[in-house]
């Protein structure tokens, strides 16, 4: 008999980037700012340092101190891996046992589930109000019905780019005091006031996770930590690979977190764009009625339901700018004045035309 695939495996079908060649890139959510002159160079003076015949930092000590300097948490609940992706894999195959139920909501990040399936982890969908946002009571009664064992969310929401308050994340993490409840403020900076990050040691069962390439412009080098309690990181260092973060990654994060002013300068020049876009996009939508809504932006993109938007994403595509087509929706990250001047003429082109 020849070999046969784990049944999770047979029907799974691989997460598919936008691979092509775009002149403008506008679907991944990242950063349109490129690191300058004098970082890259910093960097590689670092670089040109490594030992390359020796293994990384087990424990990426440094770059832990850094971020924890950078976002006033402490050191040893900091956990590096090799981007969220890593993280998540970790966490629902090693945090769960076989048949634990995992609660996801819906819109959100669909590596979530997917991840939760290979661990063998049944997963459970919520859906959002018609508002899309969180129906927080609801949310807590059925997961306490279904014992839910991990519920992840994103927030501020990829790809609705909404946030749901402090309080609330506050209420479910309270009242699911049997759930690890695992925040993921991948897009935090781009929003005020909502972070539950300095909460970490008061909880047993949160954990928050964070990502450098979305804001501070690193997608190239995929860094993600998990902040938490220290019962959970330390489980989470015990289950992660020795080696996990690259040296070259380390050195990287290490540098970025040296320079504040620009991390900050970039942020809000994000945020700029992000506001200008959306802008932009509100005066197309009042002139414009095959745009049926646009979601109150608080990352570092736009969310939009257009009529007939597999259309229209094709036609954007074949005019060599790319966004991101979810069923009835468009997300459109923020760019640079010539990518959103680009986007939204193209956009509007294309919808009169229709």
């Amino acid at each position: 008999m020849t070999y046969q695939l784990p049944e999770k495996l047979r029907n799974l079908k691989p997460y598919q980037p936008n691979t092509g060649v775009f002149h403008v890139r506008l679907d991944a959510n990242e950063s349109f700012i490129s690191l300058p002159d004098d970082i890259r160079k910093e960097i590689g003076e670092k670089v040109s340092q490594i030992d390359f015949n020796r293994y990384p930092d087990p424990c990426a000590t440094e770059l832990c101190e850094k971020f924890s300097r950078y976002f006033n948490v402490p050191s040893d609940l900091v956990v590096a891996a090799n981007g969220s992706d890593e993280l998540l894999f970790l966490l629902t195959s090693c945090f769960s046992d076989a048949g634990d139920k995992l609660m996801m909501v819906k819109p959100d990040f669909s590596m979530y589930g997917i991840y939760a399936e290979l661990a063998g982890m049944q997963v459970e969908v919520f859906e959002k109000e018609d508002n899309l946002q969180i129906g927080v009571d609801a949310l807590i009664a059925e997961a306490k019905e279904k014992q839910i064992r991990m519920l992840i969310f994103s927030n501020p929401c990829n790809p609705s780019s909404l946030i749901e308050s402090r309080e609330n994340v506050i209420k479910i993490v309270e009242a699911l005091e049997d759930t690890l409840v695992i925040v993921d403020e991948a897009y935090m900076e781009f929003a005020d006031g909502a972070s539950v990050l300095d909460l970490v040691e008061q909880y047993p069962n949160m954990m928050v996770l964070k990502t450098l390439s979305k804001a501070f412009g690193l997608a190239a080098v995929r860094l993600g930590f998990a902040v938490s309690n220290k019962t959970l990181a330390n489980a989470l260092k015990a289950a992660k690979s020795p080696y996990n973060v690259n040296t070259m990654s380390q050195v990287v994060g290490s540098v970025i977190f040296d320079h504040p002013d620009y991390i900050a300068d970039c942020i809000q020049k994000i945020r700029t764009s992000r506001d200008s876009l959306y802008a932009s996009l509100a005066e197309l939508k009042a002139r414009q009625p095959k745009i049926k809504s646009l979601l109150d932006a608080k990352s570092n993109f736009v969310y939009m339901e257009v009529e007939d938007a597999a259309d229209v994403f094709t036609a954007l595509k074949q005019q060599g700018i790319a966004i991101r087509l979810m069923k009835n929706y468009l997300r459109i990250c923020a760019g640079s004045d010539a990518e959103n001047k680009a986007v939204l003429e193209a956009l509007e082109a294309t919808l009169k035309g229709a």
